[in-house]
């Protein structure tokens, strides 16, 4: 590592979100051998108790930022996210690199290929610093793994969220700025909640998924988690849009998210759901999700509520599907290698494969017609739906360990999903914000649902609410 940067420095330069970063080193305000420092150097000293990365390569990142400082000063052209160093879900092939995928049985694994997400990121500035925890094969919605649990980094004790934990703790804990982490059923937008940054999950389609890990073909979105939805939209303006290797990538164009952050919403209609997703919401989760409303309609937007139709076929679809698909690809590993799976990962794999084939081709089948019926009964009348991201106050990780068998720890562990699996199967757009605090001292999330590709609308009313808000720039007192 490079000399070491002083404290208090080392915090101004990690407390900077992703757009400033950016912006100071594109100007020479601050070099990006500094901020990769200062990242390096905070991760060194918090993550022994956080277990936010699986692997680091604090070599070849310095190199990255000396060059990039290198084309600064002899006036090359910089891309949009000059110098920022970024550590990603550990999912994400790069040739040569490890690629474990939270698991043992691929902790020796390092793919020929790169993502097309991690080139695009590169090409643009990034600087990959390493791979982040997750859930194993990104199974599990709390934080617990096999490499050690990733710890919350506002109180280490409780869940960060699942499966993109590292991603959400590492963003939450200023050791970088923004990550990618990929959302199948929530992945992304519950550990942005469960940790109090904001996530976005994009149009299923919107991003390449080529050179990812797969999880469920039908489901799976990548996308980025970060401090800001300013911060989103620069890193999907970069990572959105067709891509030849993924023949699924949608060849929608790619508008520039970040020239639509105006904080205007006058004429956006938000709907507010009837119905089970705000059936049993935490006092203070209500009340948080309650004054977020008011400060969007203080923006402009009108508050309304709004029934969801054919709910009941979304949830019911969108288990067959994720079980088919989440067994069918780890067919032979569940056949080589059952004994290197956590039992709850087990727990979901192995009943996949009793799944009826007619079952699973009716749900893809029906999704489709569902969603045009969806989207003429909820978007003929609204704009953006809006819910709480997570239900209830976050729960430790010893409550949440279903591997003890606890029917209560089951409970709590299922319903954390409960707000965010719907969404996934319709493969709508989503956002998750923060917007307060319970009574514990955590983070809680506002989620905005939009109709397929409104992206740009998502971000705007999430950049809105930070406008008149500051939970997003808050974060939480770390120890060594």
């Amino acid at each position: 590592m490079t000399d070491e940067v002083p404290a208090s420095h080392s915090d101004a330069l990690t407390g900077l979100t992703l757009v400033e970063a950016v912006d100071a080193m594109r100007c020479g305000e601050i070099t990006a051998e500094a901020m990769t420092t200062a990242c390096l150097q905070r991760i060194e000293r918090y993550d022994g108790r956080l277990n936010a990365t699986i692997w680091i390569e604090a070599g070849p990142a310095l190199e990255a930022a000396a060059e990039a400082d290198r084309r600064r000063r002899a006036g090359a052209g910089l891309g949009p996210l000059h110098g920022l160093p970024m550590a990603n879900k550990d999912m994400f092939y790069q040739a040569g690199r490890p690629c474990t995928c939270g698991s043992r049985i691929l902790r020796d694994f390092r793919p020929d290929i790169t993502a097309t997400v991690i080139e695009r990121l590169e090409m643009a500035g990034a600087i990959t610093l390493g791979g982040l925890n997750m859930a194993e094969f990104a199974h599990n919605p709390t934080g617990h793994n096999a490499f050690g649990d990733c710890h919350n980094p506002w109180k280490p004790d409780y869940v960060t969220g699942g499966s993109s934990s590292g991603s959400g703790a590492a963003v939450a804990a200023r050791f970088v700025s923004a990550s990618l982490g990929s959302d199948t059923g929530g992945s992304i937008r519950m550990p942005a909640s469960a940790c109090g940054v904001t996530g976005l999950k994009p149009t299923q389609t919107r991003v390449s998924r080529y050179g990812a890990m797969p999880l469920s073909f039908s489901c799976d979105n990548l996308g980025p988690l970060a401090r800001t939805a300013r911060d989103c939209a620069r890193v999907l303006h970069v990572i959105a849009g067709a891509d030849a290797k993924d023949p699924t990538s949608a060849h929608e164009p790619v508008p520039d998210y970040e020239a639509m952050l105006d904080a205007d919403l006058r004429g956006c209609r938000i709907g507010v759901p009837r119905g089970f997703l705000l059936e049993g919401v935490d006092p203070a989760v209500q009340q948080a999700f309650d004054t977020s409303l008011e400060v969007l309609r203080g923006r402009g937007a009108t508050v309304f509520s709004v029934a969801l139709p054919v709910m009941d076929e979304v949830t019911a679809y969108s288990a067959v599907v994720s079980r088919a698909e989440g067994s069918a690809t780890h067919m032979r590993w569940a056949r080589d290698h059952p004994g290197d799976y956590a039992p709850h990962v087990s727990g979901r794999i192995y009943p996949g494969f009793a799944v009826p084939a007619v079952y699973y081709i009716e749900a893809l089948r029906r999704r489709g017609p569902v969603l045009r019926v969806f989207a003429r009964e909820v978007f003929g009348q609204v704009d953006v739906i809006a819910t709480p991201t997570l239900p209830g106050q976050i729960p430790t990780l010893a409550e949440t360990d279903i591997d003890t068998g606890d029917a209560d720890a089951l409970r709590r562990y299922s319903r954390l999903g409960s707000n965010v699996r719907w969404v996934s199967y319709l493969g709508l757009p989503a956002i998750s914000v923060p917007c307060g605090f319970d009574g514990n001292g955590m983070p809680i999330g506002l989620q905005l649902v939009g109709r397929p590709f409104a992206e740009g609308r998502l971000l705007k009313t999430a950049d809105a609410l930070q406008s008149d808000t500051d939970w997003h720039r808050r974060a939480p007192v770390l120890h060594g």
